[in-house]
């Protein structure tokens, strides 16, 4: 069955995908933070959809959708088009490749970021195993 993205249900089956990772949970024993995925562009919404993700040692302790991003302050955020988004999910574009050349932003402290990309990477293969269809 897949799972609509960008979606609530589709960010909590990423929830559980995080929490079964033995993989991510190895990656991100340091990470401390939360971050929002920002899907712009998305047809039939006046706004951009916020996906937020509590994480905190390699396990995922909340995920949903924001009605607003002032609903949360994560310390990270990572934001672009939906095609920019379908490209990294279905594994056509790396994230970081995404991130230098303009097609995705992250705001946060990239120092922070940088000592963990390994669970950066680990957290987008989960991305990844979510079953998920897309918007036409």
């Amino acid at each position: 069955m897949s799972i609509p993205f960008p979606s609530d249900a589709w960010i909590k089956a990423l929830m559980v995908e995080l929490n079964r990772s033995g993989s991510y949970a190895e990656a991100a024993k340091n990470w401390e933070g939360d971050l929002v995925f920002v899907i712009e562009q998305v047809d039939g919404r006046a706004q951009p959809v916020f996906l937020y993700l509590d994480l905190w040692h390699g396990e995922c302790r909340e995920a949903a959708e924001l009605a607003d991003e002032a609903d949360k302050s994560p310390g990270f955020r990572l934001s672009g088009p939906l095609s920019a988004w379908k490209r990294v999910l279905l594994r056509k574009l790396d994230p970081i490749q995404g991130m230098m050349t303009g097609q995705l932003k992250v705001k946060g402290n990239m120092a922070i970021l940088l000592k963990n990309v390994r669970a950066a990477k680990e957290l987008l293969v989960c991305c990844t195993l979510v079953p998920t269809t897309f918007p036409d």
